[in-house]
């Protein structure tokens, strides 16, 4: 008879004080809007920000830079890109290999 009484009673709450639906019911995945993808921005749309490719040539065709060894050459270059305000990441020269590792006596 408490198992009638209680149904009854958790029917009539039900229907009284309405619930949210939970969390992996239709009624709440179908309330659930994705939110929209931002449209991409195309890198054309805002003016260029870098060095003139006339400023670029000037640095890798100086004159001063010719007769120096590859790793001041590189040097230099990657300072007068800093004095531009651009990051020189794209060395010419592999430094890595100028690294000689020893061994070490242990």
């Amino acid at each position: 008879m408490r198992d009638v009484i209680a149904r009854t009673l958790a029917w009539v709450l039900a229907l009284l004080v309405p619930r949210k639906p939970g969390r992996h019911s239709a009624e709440f995945l179908a309330a659930q809007t994705p939110e929209p993808e931002p449209a991409p921005v195309s890198p054309w749309t805002r003016p260029w920000t870098g060095p003139s490719s006339q400023e670029v040539r000037a640095v890798f065709r100086s004159e001063r830079t010719r007769e120096l060894p590859d790793l001041q050459r590189e040097r230099l270059w990657a300072a007068e890109f800093a004095a531009l305000g651009v990051d020189y990441d794209y060395p010419t020269l592999p430094l890595g290999s100028l690294v000689t590792r020893e061994r070490v006596a242990a």
